[in-house]
């Protein structure tokens, strides 16, 4: 019999930690811009360009975490029936944890042993591992570490259903996760669904990241026999499979650099994808035919590659992704249509084929041989079928709450329906005023009174809103605090000029640190870094004890040229917040720039580990390469150690 279960999974834990308070006005996006897209088609090229967003706003940024872990309990729901055991991280987006085959007793994802946050997901915070519903925009979802309201649901054949959702802030929708067991199922079946409540358009983007076991005698395949690669040069190549230079990318540890290839699958041709090992076993992944895209991610075989692997989870624990996404590619948003719903199954399970057949030199034989027996497994009109009846029971009212997400699904009923809007939440995904919380309640206040409660200005604030829907009763109210969102909401619209006079308002009916920081953040953006310095100081001075304002002031003040007053501003920190990695590397760097190269060396020397390294980023090669540069003139430099070597492309 099928059955839903919670439990408690202990791993060795890193927490999350404490949201950063300062808003991402201008960062937090994700870094995967394209430089040259002269390949793609016009369809492609028009996705690209298409719903682009600013930043993660209105979310705030999760870079709050240590690589210190210690034993820890993850609340995570268990479906299981004959065949296959699945495991949900319910309090970390509802990720697939583990999925498990239980006659053979196999993994079939890359299971992650720790619970080790590291820098690669638009709010930060991000986990390698398993599978992750990513949706809004380009990158790791911003509800990748959050807890999603999650229920029990019978549908009619009595099989139990684990549904989760959420209300999503960037393009103000629904997403909705069913899944479900089927007795007699061999696969893990996954019906989602996407909700537009709003009388717009709204770009769109989802894509199931699945994580595996990368081995060198693991191939991934998919029906396609070309792809669309994009690596870290930022330009979109259309190449064949599976060797487009000589070596078979399908093969990841074959590869030097990390890559995204994006299987150009035929419109007339199944959607599927799998890594197989050598006996030719593997996860599959399979869909109805709305989840278009596939793709293959994999880190590569340089130094860089390898010690992100490391980073994300443990030495000799190497993975691969494959993934599932509604456009061809990951660089694109599709046009959602107002009050639109998308729904798709997906389908997870053990495919075993004729190793010989998919391990073939010919790509074709390959894939066909892949191909059967995936129509063994799960047959496309069983999935078909699946989609169909799912829609009698996707609006089910949940049975049991086995956790509450977050209030921002009951403001917006509570703002809808105030104006006469559809409200977000359905019979099957309610959003009920029992989860409105501290963040939500200064907007409330703002619906109900026509004007925020007055806060703390020593305080930041836990919550803002870029909803242009929220400009109005902004306006209405008066104060430093309405103008300090008024300000945020014109930055995220693009409107800068009068983001600025609204922080200047905000200042002139109360300084705050809050309004000065947004000020110098503006200035750095549109390369004012004489007026940046000025501001973040006024910042610094309202809020000097606040290490993320203290540590964002130092690098703004590095590039204008500051760099004693860096080592005065680090100076000032308590000793264990000096100890911390981003204030050992402000404080390297501006000795360099000093000219105290001892001081510089002694620090790399004694080690500089940024916990929130973000992927993609050169701060710590580069220091060690310019410190070798300013030390050794006439001699070699020395190799860069590994504990510095994030880079992504491998150099030679």
């Amino acid at each position: 019999m099928s059955e839903l279960r919670l439990t408690a999974l202990t791993l060795p834990t890193a927490a999350v930690g404490p949201t950063n308070p300062l808003p991402p006005l201008f960062s937090g996006a994700d870094l995967h811009q394209v430089a040259d897209a002269s390949e793609a088609d016009e369809e492609m090229r028009h996705n690209i360009a298409y719903g682009r967003v600013p930043s993660v706003m209105p979310y705030l940024m999760q870079d709050g975490y240590t690589r210190e872990r210690a034993p820890a309990d993850h609340l995570v729901a268990v479906l299981e029936n004959a065949t296959l055991k699945a495991t949900f991280l319910l309090g970390a987006g509802g990720r697939l944890w583990s999925l498990i085959h239980k006659p053979t007793g196999r993994e079939l994802l890359f299971r992650n042993p720790v619970f080790q946050p590291a820098n690669l997901a638009l709010r930060g915070a991000w986990l390698a591992g398993g599978v992750e519903w990513n949706i809004a925009t380009i990158g790791h979802t911003p509800t990748t570490c959050e807890p999603l309201h999650a229920a029990r649901v019978t549908r009619p054949d009595g099989t139990p259903v684990l549904r989760m959702w959420e209300y999503e802030r960037i393009r103000g929708v629904v997403f909705q996760i069913d899944a479900y067991l089927p007795d007699d199922s061999q696969v893990l079946l996954v019906h989602i669904r996407i909700t537009n409540p709003r009388d717009t358009t709204v770009p769109m983007y989802w894509w199931s990241n699945i994580a595996v076991p990368e081995a060198p005698d693991v191939r991934v395949l998919a029906p396609a026999d070309a792809a669309w690669q994009f690596s870290y040069d930022r330009r979109v190549r259309h190449i064949d499979l599976p060797q487009p230079d000589g070596t078979d990318l399908t093969r990841t540890t074959h590869a030097r650099d990390a890559a995204d290839y994006f299987f150009d699958i035929p419109d007339d041709r199944r959607r599927w994808i799998t890594a197989l090992d050598a006996s030719g076993r593997g996860l599959a992944q399979a869909s109805t035919q709305r989840l278009r895209g596939r793709k293959l991610f994999l880190w590569g075989q340089g130094e860089g590659g390898r010690h992100w692997q490391d980073w994300l989870s443990e030495p000799g624990h190497g993975y691969l992704e494959i993934q599932a996404g509604l456009a061809r590619t990951q660089l694109e948003h599709l046009p959602m249509p107002a009050g639109a719903h998308w729904s798709w199954i997906e389908a997870y399970g053990l495919l075993e084929a004729d190793p010989t057949a998919v391990h073939s030199d010919d790509w074709t034989t390959a894939r066909e041989a892949a191909h059967h027996s995936l129509d063994t497994l799960i047959p496309q009109s069983v999935l078909d079928a699946e989609l169909a009846d799912a829609a009698h029971w996707v609006d089910q009212q949940p049975d049991e709450i086995l956790q509450a997400g977050s209030g921002w699904g009951a403001l917006e009923h509570h703002r809808r329906t105030r104006t006469g809007q559809t409200p977000p939440s359905t019979p099957g995904t309610p959003f009920p005023d029992s989860t409105l919380g501290p963040d939500q309640q200064p907007w409330l206040d703002l619906l109900d009174h026509g004007h925020l409660v007055p806060a703390d200005p020593h305080q930041a604030p836990t919550s803002y809103q870029t909803d242009p829907a929220w400009q109005e009763p902004l306006q209405a109210a008066d104060g430093w605090l309405p103008h300090l969102h008024l300000g945020v909401l014109h930055a995220h619209a693009g409107h800068l000029e009068d983001a600025r006079k609204a922080w200047q308002r905000s200042i002139e009916h109360r300084p705050t640190a809050w309004a000065w920081r947004n000020l110098a953040a503006l200035a750095d953006h549109t390369g004012n870094p004489t007026e940046a310095t000025h501001a973040y100081r006024q910042a610094l001075h309202l809020a000097p004890d606040l290490l993320p304002l203290t540590l964002e002031a130092a690098t703004v003040l590095l590039r204008a040229g500051h760099p004693h007053e860096v080592l005065s501003l680090l100076a000032a920190l308590p000793a264990a917040r000096r100890t911390l990695g981003r204030a050992r590397w402000a404080e390297a760097r501006a000795a360099l720039d000093t000219g105290d190269t001892e001081r510089c060396g002694r620090l790399l020397h004694e080690g500089i580990e940024l916990a929130d390294i973000r992927e993609g980023e050169a701060s710590l090669h580069e220091l060690w390469f310019a410190h070798q540069h300013a030390t050794n003139t006439t001699e070699p430099a020395l190799p860069l150690p590994r504990a510095y070597d994030f880079r992504m492309l491998a150099t030679s």
